[in-house]
């Protein structure tokens, strides 16, 4: 019987070519597009998943500052974990990160190799996580301070082939470190990525060798510049453990009175916030909800092709019923047809997938691997399948197999069937989705090109960066050398970038601070000609001139005298890292961050000896030659090391990657969807010009023009999109303003956004059909009369 209905199967679809196309190549693309969004998404969601341990750890993060100011700290100072340790029985092991600034720069032979991925931890950051040391004593990592311990790629950077275990890496300023273990690469989807590691003992050793005020590794909690991560005892409470360590933190450090502690779950830390506030999860919500709308509109295609050309089966299941046919097996029969229909669908989607994963890769920054022997693959391919066939099938079975015989014979259901309601639903609730899917492109469109051109408050135009290493004790003369290059208008320098400042502090003190309060600001050592350089409008006072006096001076954003509350700022005293000065003018506000974010209290000082990143500001049309004469500069002086360099208009880009690849790939996605969607219109629009020929021929023959008869076939598709448009316009807005919450500076939600999202799917629709409404309109009535 199962061979009979395969037949039967491959007849119909063998019988109705165009309509199997049809209804094969939307599945076959929705599955496919579906099934890639939906293993990306599984990918963002096995992030840091992998370590058996993982259900148990923690990341200790901390909040600071008070009113306006306060905000999270993804760093803690360096005792807090293992004093916690101490004193909570439920942590049962601590593990630090703190990323390596000081060993990037290594000798091999007559070359220097850089390597920016490198982090001081402990020795149990290798059994805490499951970066397992698989050559070298696992037990014992870093015997002494002058150890390293490094990835399989990081030992094959430095000795190629060779086994690297003890051999010595030797950095630029003369220190040495013995290979004494290598671990496996770390996992793409791992928060935590590195390919060296050396001992918080060396990190001790630096940092305070000529500590004066009795400061170490162990006391010090002026400094927040570590990763500390808790393994949890699964039977501890974590509800009381935050207020416990902030105690812990006021014994050592009682004026931190606004300190306060956050626990952030590893699995949870690609994709949210210590808050819980959202870091990349609604981006996979997002996707996934759009894999969802594809596979369902490619069911809807199904299911209305399906139910719309029943009238021509009637006849058949009729007469397989009167000869003795249960209705379970006229429904086995269609849900076989169905099956068979997805089998080839799979097939070709697969087909697709291998052919799509590249360049779908490439846009979305992924390395995923299409292995038909990849276990992961096959859930993900389950699921979608499952669902969309479940979905696809059912109703057409049922349908198909209730036919009452006699009045089918007679053809009385004709009319009922032809013009059912939940035909038209779901013509409305393709169209829905698909103007939805419109809309939502054109605000992400519109809210990138907002942050592309907003205004950030100062010049970043044809201004290029880098880090000046050895050029820093020779800055003026190198200076000097520069502007006698007709390529470059302006030199300066600062201790970090203007882009994105990552340094707070709330060391500060003024007349007014109020007992308990805590101001958080981002500070920055400038050039005397900076602010002039950037075109920073100052709303008072006066910039450096660059005398020594400059070095007792202060100059404060908006924001930071506004949070302050500092009523006569300019000659008011300031106090930075316990040095008093005098407040000599005040900026306007511009961006130093993401839009993404609001503008920070921001404190400029002037410190020649900080001089750290040096700004070159290239002439129009000259950024060629300007890099040109800065090289030379850089070779004079950092002879050894390679020259490197990036754009200010780059790095602001570069903020924003995330959002532009979730544009580009919800226009793609966006185009797919509406694709399929004018597949199964163009399928119904033929089925309905087909039925209706005889009607279109005396309408022809009785005088009807090509223009009146083909508005008469797209008319009923016009007012379920019309209808579509009202519907889904409100969703949209409701979606379109809940994705802008995320951004602190945003564009206006204007109603035009969501009319013209309508429109072109109105368009989309009308184009569709017409292509065969038209020709059916100039087909020959005569010929059409007389097959009738």
């Amino acid at each position: 019987m199962l061979k009979n209905y395969f037949k039967i199967a491959w007849r119909q679809l063998s019988k109705s070519k165009f309509y199997s196309f049809i209804n094969i190549g939307g599945l076959s693309v929705g599955l496919a597009v579906g099934i890639l969004i939906l293993l990306w998404a599984k990918d963002e969601l096995s992030y840091d998943r992998f370590h058996k341990n993982a259900a148990g750890i923690y990341k200790l993060e901390n909040m600071a500052g008070t009113g306006t100011s306060r905000q999270i700290w993804t760093n803690t100072a360096a005792p807090i974990g293992l004093l916690a340790k101490k004193e909570i029985p439920g942590i049962k092991e601590v593990a630090r990160l703190s990323y390596n600034g000081i060993y990037n720069e290594f000798l091999q032979g007559d070359k220097k190799i850089t390597e920016d991925k490198t982090w001081f931890t402990d020795a149990t950051f290798f059994t805490v996580f499951d970066f397992n040391i698989i050559e070298g004593n696992a037990a014992d990592p870093f015997p002494n301070a002058n150890t390293v311990v490094l990835s399989e790629s990081g030992a094959k950077k430095f000795f190629g082939k060779e086994n690297a275990i003890g051999k010595v890496l030797v950095t630029d300023n003369a220190a040495s470190f013995t290979v004494t273990g290598i671990i496996k690469d770390i996992p793409a989807n791992s928060s935590i990525q590195g390919d060296m590691f050396l001992p918080m003992s060396a990190l001790a050793r630096e940092m305070y060798r000529d500590n004066k005020e009795g400061l170490n590794i162990d006391n010090d909690f002026h400094q927040f510049s570590y990763d500390t991560y808790l393994l949890m005892d699964p039977a501890t409470s974590l509800t009381p453990l935050p207020d416990k360590i902030r105690n812990i933190h006021l014994k050592q450090k009682a004026d931190d009175v606004d300190v306060a502690y956050l626990f952030l779950p590893l699995r949870k830390m690609h994709l949210y916030h210590s808050d819980g506030s959202d870091n990349g999860m609604s981006a996979v919500t997002t996707f996934i909800i759009i894999a969802i709308i594809i596979l369902v509109i490619a069911c809807i295609n199904y299911v209305n092709l399906s139910t719309s050309r029943s009238m021509l089966r009637a006849k058949e299941v009729s007469l397989r019923k009167i000869v003795g046919a249960a209705k379970w097996q006229l429904f086995s029969q269609f849900i076989v047809e169905t099956a068979v229909v997805f089998l080839l669908s799979t097939i070709l989607a697969l087909g697709l997938i291998y052919v799509l994963m590249p360049p779908f890769n490439q846009l979305s920054g992924k390395n995923m691997i299409f292995s038909l022997a990849d276990p992961e693959l096959w859930k993900v391919l389950a699921i979608a399948i499952a669902g969309t066939l479940v979905a696809s099938s059912i109703y057409p079975a049922l349908l198909l197999s209730s036919f009452e015989p006699i009045k089918a014979l007679k053809g009385k259901i004709s009319a009922k069937l032809s013009d059912t309601f939940f035909r038209k639903a779901l013509v409305v609730t393709q169209f829905s989705l698909s103007i939805i899917l419109i809309a939502g492109t054109i605000v992400i469109t519109r809210q990138l090109n907002y942050l592309r051109t907003k205004n950030l408050g100062y010049d970043k135009e044809h201004v290029f960066v880098l880090n000046m290493r050895n050029m820093r004790g020779h800055f003026d003369a190198v200076k000097a050398e520069l502007l006698k290059s007709d390529a470059i208008a302006g030199v300066t320098w600062a201790n970090s970038n203007i882009i994105n400042n990552g340094q707070q502090t709330g060391n500060n003190n003024w007349a007014g601070k109020e007992e308990g309060e805590t101001l958080m600001l981002s500070p920055m050592s400038v050039d005397k000609d900076f602010i002039s350089f950037f075109k920073l409008p100052l709303a008072s006072g006066k910039g450096f001139t660059g005398v020594p006096a400059d070095t007792s001076y202060y100059i404060l954003n908006e924001t930071a005298v506004a949070a302050a509350r500092i009523a006569n700022p300019i000659g008011a005293k300031f106090s930075l890292w316990g040095r008093e000065g005098t407040i000599i003018g005040v900026t306007k506000d511009f961006h130093f961050g993401s839009l993404r974010e609001k503008i920070k209290p921001a404190i400029f000082y002037y410190n020649p000896e900080r001089a750290g990143g040096l700004y070159v500001k290239a002439k129009p049309q000259q950024a060629t030659a300007a890099i040109a004469a800065v090289e030379k500069q850089w070779a004079k002086y950092n002879a050894d090391i390679p020259f490197s360099y990036s754009f200010l208009d780059e790095t602001v880009a570069a903020l924003y990657k995330a959002e532009e690849r979730t544009n580009i790939l919800v226009k793609l996605f966006s185009g797919i969807a509406i694709f399929i969607s004018c597949l199964g219109l163009l399928g119904l629009a033929a089925y309905t010009a087909q039925q209706r020929t005889k009607e279109i021929g005396v309408r022809k023959v009785l005088g009807a023009s090509v223009a009146g008869i083909t508005g008469l076939l797209i008319n009923d598709f016009v007012k379920l999109v019309l209808i579509a448009m009202v519907i889904a316009i409100p969703v949209a807005w409701y979606v379109a303003q809940q994705w802008l919450q995320d951004f602190a500076y945003k564009m206006d939600l204007q109603w035009t956004i969501f009319a013209a999202a309508g429109i072109i799917a109105l368009l989309i629709a009308v184009v569709t059909i017409s292509f065969q409404s038209i020709k059916a309109a100039l087909a020959n009535p005569v010929i059409s009369l007389k097959n009738e």
